[in-house]
């Protein structure tokens, strides 16, 4: 996946982002690839984003890793006992997932956040070979775009999607039949600064759909 070239557009912006730099991080050696998931390959356990952040993830390497919504979503996983840390700074700051994974429908920073739907479906080519080799329970989906995204990838991937689908919502909760198992299916609010700053999304709402999600997925809960 690192070396994916498929999306011009986003294969150029991710370098020139990586050339020019943000002026806090100019003696920082920028990512400037594709950014894969992170986290245990069994975990039961799936947070779903939206694409890596042009100063976070195309930055560090690794998903949700150098900015502000990834503060929110670690913080948050380190409350609920899927994280052994609270913060991701770098890739070798000593990060753990527990039982839990982190992916996204886009795997390269796009411009303005917002990938095309033609990026986003050859990008799920990824997603789909990834999700074939996990095993989850239970996912939790941050914004109403990775929802959109991962509804089809889910249902060819073997779970049975009702129609109409399931709309997007904070809070929501499908359960999905499957030949692998059901699988839970739970929407959060994405953890951009556009939410947590105006308070749409708070870390007590995003906390709360993480350990209902961990019970789902049968993960014990933290001591």
């Amino acid at each position: 996946m690192v070396d994916c070239r498929e999306c011009p557009r986003l294969v150029a912006w991710r370098e020139l982002v990586a050339r020019e730099k943000r002026a806090a991080f100019r003696d920082q050696d920028y990512w400037g690839r594709p950014v894969p998931g992170l986290g245990p390959a069994d975990a039961p356990l799936l947070i779903v984003g939206l694409a890596p952040a042009a100063h976070g993830g195309n930055r560090t390497g690794r998903m949700f890793t150098g900015d502000r919504s990834g503060d929110v979503l670690f913080a948050a996983l380190y409350a609920a006992g899927l994280a052994n840390q609270p913060t991701a700074v770098h890739r070798g700051d000593g990060l753990e997932l527990l039982h839990t994974r982190i992916t996204a429908p886009v795997h390269c920073a796009p411009p303005d956040n917002k990938p095309t739907t033609g990026e986003r479906d050859t990008c799920g080519a990824w997603l789909r070979a990834e999700l074939a080799l996990l095993r989850p329970r239970a996912a939790v989906v941050l914004g109403a775009y990775g929802w959109q995204a991962l509804l089809p990838v889910l249902a060819d991937a073997g779970w049975v999607v009702p129609r109409p689908r399931p709309r997007f919502g904070h809070g929501v909760h499908v359960e999905l039949a499957g030949n692998r198992g059901p699988l839970h299916l739970f929407g959060s609010y994405h953890v951009s600064q556009q939410n947590t700053f105006t308070g749409k999304l708070t870390p007590a709402m995003l906390e709360d759909v993480l350990r209902q999600a961990a019970r789902a997925a049968e993960i014990p809960e933290k001591r």
